[in-house]
């Protein structure tokens, strides 16, 4: 009896491990299937020469030094870099003013599923939406009511090589900022509402509380929203292909379009992988580098 009673937990264990094997294979499957392996292939590819259709060839670090020495890929990584310097900023600050103050108003799930909505809309979408809106002369709808109501010419947003990024810029903030919106409202419901009554009443005006209250306490949300926010702006893509027209403006091209171009435009996958894994570890660099500071301005809870 005792024998039996011993073997049962046993045996249970061995059969809960089948089970746990059984349904975390598809997952496994898919990792491997869609993420694993192509990120090994990309490897192998950035050290060979092929068209994908003729034999590939060994080339070493061939393609990262012309990578490194083409101006065109020089020219994409200024311009992802100044997407993340315009997008960065302007998105994580105006959805925290925007959470800050949904924060005191009723009805904030109202205010949460309408500026959630951008989020949900299909990316191209957005872009072919924003497209009309931005367009020059008389179908661009931002520049024709401008010019006739008040006389004033605007920029060319979308041909302009010195525009062209702000433009990006604009529809990316715009089309992100229901999601930080909602993180960051989701942060502030962590804060204790005695602190903020305590600081109240010790004569802190709005700047003050939001300076000294608000921004340490939810810190690790503001700290994660600019994790993503860079790394989204170096995956930009979409937005960039649907405005503007990279392949005859320089100004519109980034690292991703890039390896686009170099992919499925060029069949040159060797240099296309090599500028895609450039592209991991700048984003993998730049990401450190946040972790790293972040010790000096993120305060998480004891």
């Amino acid at each position: 009896m005792t024998m039996l009673v011993g073997r049962r937990p046993a045996n249970w264990r061995r059969r809960d491990k089948w089970w746990a094997a059984l349904f975390l294979a598809p997952q496994f499957a898919g990792l491997l299937a869609f993420l694993l392996f192509p990120l090994g292939f990309a490897v192998v590819l950035a050290f060979l020469q092929w068209d994908g259709l003729t034999e590939s060839s060994w080339v070493g670090f061939d393609n990262f030094r012309a990578e490194v020495s083409d101006p065109e890929f020089g020219r994409a990584v200024w311009n992802t870099v100044k997407l993340g310097m315009l997008t960065v900023p302007l998105g994580v600050g105006s959805a925290l003013l925007v959470a800050v103050a949904l924060n005191s108003v009723r009805g904030k799930t109202v205010y949460r599923v309408i500026y959630f909505l951008p989020v949900v809309t299909s990316s191209v979408a957005v872009a072919v939406m924003w497209k009309s809106i931005l367009a020059t002369g008389d179908y661009g709808i931002l520049n024709s009511t401008v010019r006739d109501w008040f006389g004033i010419a605007l920029p060319d947003w979308l041909n302009s090589e010195r525009w062209v990024i702000v433009s990006v810029a604009i529809v990316t903030v715009w089309s992100s900022m229901g999601l930080n919106v909602v993180i960051f409202l989701a942060g502030l419901q962590t804060i204790p509402p005695q602190l903020i009554e305590a600081a109240r009443m010790d004569g802190a005006g709005p700047v003050r509380l939001f300076r000294s209250i608000i921004v340490p306490l939810i810190s690790p949300t503001l700290f994660f929203i600019t994790v993503v926010s860079v790394i989204s702006s170096f995956q930009a893509f979409e937005s960039v292909y649907v405005l503007a027209n990279p392949a005859h403006n320089d100004g519109a091209r980034t690292i991703v379009y890039q390896v686009y171009d170099l992919g499925f435009q060029q069949f040159q996958f060797g240099l296309s992988s090599a500028a895609a894994l450039i592209l991991l570890v700048l984003t993998v660099a730049v990401t450190l580098i946040q972790f790293g500071a972040q010790k000096r301005f993120v305060h998480y809870e004891d």
